[in-house]
């Protein structure tokens, strides 16, 4: 028997922008598919045609671009809708969909009731005890039903679940859901256990949110004949206070790009967290992916930090090799001041200020008592052979005329060269700022 090839989907509504739980779904998805060899699908869930907005499609498209997991293929909910009629007819006539005609009134009032009795909040069912004529007299009065999907109560509902392990659920104790409002509009749960069985979907990553969800449409799959796609619910993220963190609904790709990370540092991060294995400074996915495991996924919340976010990230850049930040540098920085700076920075765009320093002109705040010393060494300057390693040629020189050494013999150096007290190497950085305008910045600041 062949096996089938691996399919994973992920699936947002157009109704805002990704954020950083929608991006950490689909790079599982993602991760897995291309770790297994398969397809990574992309479902555009916009069946709500009143909140849904095209240039959220956009957005999700140019978000995915820019994480580096552009889908395998796309499908829009809102073109399959002749395919859910069709399915729906049918599980209609199978007795598995049936129409209620209760306001939302009156369920709100039926769930207190229960709540109120110390009873689980569950649908009593009573659209099922209505006899045909109660049916055309409920629509004669313009009544129209709202769509059932009934569950089955025979059996427990049961799976493995690839990070939660065993699952079971007893149907008797849920309400059945609503999958179609009275207005014929759909509601999550069918139309997606529908497209799972027309994409070939064969796992299902998503949030532990979802997991009664899954119950639920592990039936639907059932009562329309389908094999089931395996499913993997992760522990949700929480914020670094430790709770769950509204602002994490704020954070997605613009957020990123804005402060200047780096995509793969946003995917090593959320690879990782939730795991058993540690965050790592990974500059290729092809690691993570040959490591991506759901065996290795905890229960519990997974804590994301931006600053922890921060850090990775500036590890990476720290490897990031000249070709692959080229196109991002100012004009005329080359492969040497890359490398010379790249140690200091936490992100691509603050090259651009060691660009600054290393052209000029840079301003310095120089003390009193540095000013004749540093009028040496513009005379020092002037003198060496800057062919070899100008730098220790330059300090080696003022230590034996000066009498200087350590902070005193480098830190006004550093000072007037760049105008900073901290930086990049000055072996590396001082042949870049060249002799005449070394010599120019010592003069200056020597007063």
């Amino acid at each position: 028997m062949a096996t089938r090839m691996t399919v994973t989907r992920f699936a947002p509504s157009p109704t805002g922008r990704l954020h950083v739980g929608n991006i950490r779904t689909a790079l599982h998805n993602w991760m897995y598919a291309k770790g297994n060899g398969g397809r990574f699908l992309l479902r555009i869930d916009d069946t709500d045609a009143e909140r849904s907005e095209e240039h959220f499609v956009d957005a999700i498209r140019a978000d995915l671009a820019w994480l580096g997991m552009e889908p395998d293929g796309e499908v829009r909910q809102s073109a399959r809708f002749a395919l859910y009629e069709s399915r729906f007819a049918a599980l209609v006539a199978a007795g598995r969909i049936y129409p209620a005609y209760e306001t939302a009134q009156e369920l709100d009032l039926k769930r207190k009731v229960l709540l109120g009795r110390g009873l689980p909040p569950v649908y009593d069912r009573a659209a099922l005890r209505l006899s045909e004529a109660e049916r055309a007299a409920l629509e004669a009065q313009g009544i129209r039903p709202h769509w059932r999907f009934k569950l089955d109560h025979d059996a427990p509902i049961r799976w493995d679940d690839a990070v939660r392990g065993p699952q079971s659920f007893d149907p008797a104790t849920m309400s059945d859901p609503v999958i179609r409002r009275a207005d014929g509009s759909w509601l999550y749960m069918l139309p997606s256990a529908i497209d799972d069985i027309d994409m070939g979907v064969t796992q299902v990553v998503r949030g532990e949110d979802h997991v009664s969800n899954t119950a639920l449409q592990l039936q639907m799959f059932d009562a329309m004949g389908a094999t089931p796609p395996g499913f993997a619910h992760a522990a949700l993220l929480t914020g670094a206070e430790g709770k769950l963190s509204k602002r994490l609904g704020s954070l997605g790709v613009d957020h990123f790009r804005e402060v200047g990370l780096e995509a793969q540092s946003v995917r090593a991060l959320l690879a990782r967290i939730g795991t058993s294995d540690p965050v790592e400074p990974v500059a290729d996915m092809a690691p993570l992916i040959a490591t991506f495991d759901f065996a290795r996924f905890g229960r519990a919340p997974a804590r994301f930090d931006e600053a922890e976010l921060a850090q990775l990230n500036a590890r990476i850049v720290h490897q990031l090799p000249f070709e692959a930040v080229a196109d991002r540098l100012p004009a005329g920085m080359g492969a040497a001041e890359w490398d010379a700076v790249r140690p200091n920075l936490s992100t691509v765009g603050e090259a651009a200020d060691w660009w600054g320093v290393i052209e000029g002109p840079v301003d310095a705040e120089i003390a009193g008592e540095d000013r004749a010393y540093l009028a040496e060494a513009a005379a020092a300057a002037a003198a060496i052979d800057w062919t070899g390693d100008p730098w220790h040629a330059l300090t080696d020189r003022l230590k034996g005329t000066s009498g200087r050494k350590g902070k005193a013999l480098f830190l006004p150096l550093r000072l007037a060269l760049t105008g900073r007290a901290h930086g990049p190497d000055m072996g590396q950085l001082l042949p870049l700022i060249g002799q005449a305008r070394a010599v120019a910045r010592l003069g200056a600041a020597a007063g």
